[in-house]
């Protein structure tokens, strides 16, 4: 049976399109398109490091994150008009300053920091995973001008991460949730992982059933398949940059 999106099989990411040097000013910048889900993404590099940092020679790597107001089907209202920000923003932003940290040597970063933008401009599920793949390619970019203009030596990055969702909808594991899917899904579950396949983070709730190992067992091979295609089309994507 086709799912929502007309993808033909379980194991099926989205299309993904990574757009690199959206924008001018920013280091790095990057617009990640899995599907109807779109964020772009902007990595800034300022010589400073929060204050646990100074003096330490170590550099930082942090995110924000925000879904804009149309993102949705219907309009939301701006967190920074409301003074808060909300908790799901906290905790995504959180896991993607987290998960970005992984992969990079901050010693060879300096006391310097890249902050990461996330800008949701339309969601369909997935956005934290898809922030997660973007933000990484856009990093990669800015670590490459710093190198370019001699404030690092050598390459900081250790590996490669992505992200992606799975889920069991109507009793089958699936890769890759749309926002339809996520809705209807028993349990979900969003997987960070490096390139060697050693895991990074793992999200997973079950709202209408207990997870079997099998079940588990049989969603992280799915989330390991998606996420090697992703580090796949990451590459493709910065070998573009020459």
């Amino acid at each position: 049976m086709p799912r929502p999106d007309g993808r033909e099989r379980p194991d099926q990411l989205r299309p993904v399109e990574i757009q690199l040097g959206t924008n001018v000013h920013a280091e790095g910048s990057v617009l990640i398109s899995m599907g109807r889900t779109r964020v772009w993404i902007t990595a800034s590099v300022e010589d400073r490091v929060p204050p646990h940092r100074r003096g330490s020679g170590l550099g930082w790597v942090t995110a924000e994150y925000a879904m804009l107001p149309r993102a949705t089907h219907d309009r939301s209202q701006r967190e920074a008009s409301t003074g808060r920000i909300g908790g799901r923003t906290h905790e995504i932003q959180r896991l993607i300053g987290r998960s970005l940290r992984t992969a990079v040597d901050m010693r060879m970063l300096g006391e310097r920091t890249i902050t990461l933008d996330c800008d949701v401009l339309q969601a369909d599920g997935g956005t934290r995973t898809a922030s997660i793949t973007g933000a990484f390619v856009a990093m990669y970019q800015a670590i490459r001008r710093m190198q370019e203009a001699r404030l690092v030596t050598g390459n900081p990055i250790r590996h490669y991460i992505a992200a992606v969702s799975v889920g069991v909808v109507d009793g089958e594991p699936r890769l890759d949730l749309d926002y339809t899917e996520d809705f209807l899904a028993h349990t979900d579950m969003n997987v960070v992982m490096a390139e060697d396949g050693r895991f990074i983070e793992l999200q997973a709730t079950a709202e209408k059933e207990p997870l079997s190992r099998q079940q588990l067992d049989e969603l992280l091979a799915l989330a390991v398949r998606g996420i090697r295609e992703l580090i796949t089309l990451q590459k493709r994507a910065i070998a573009s940059l020459g």
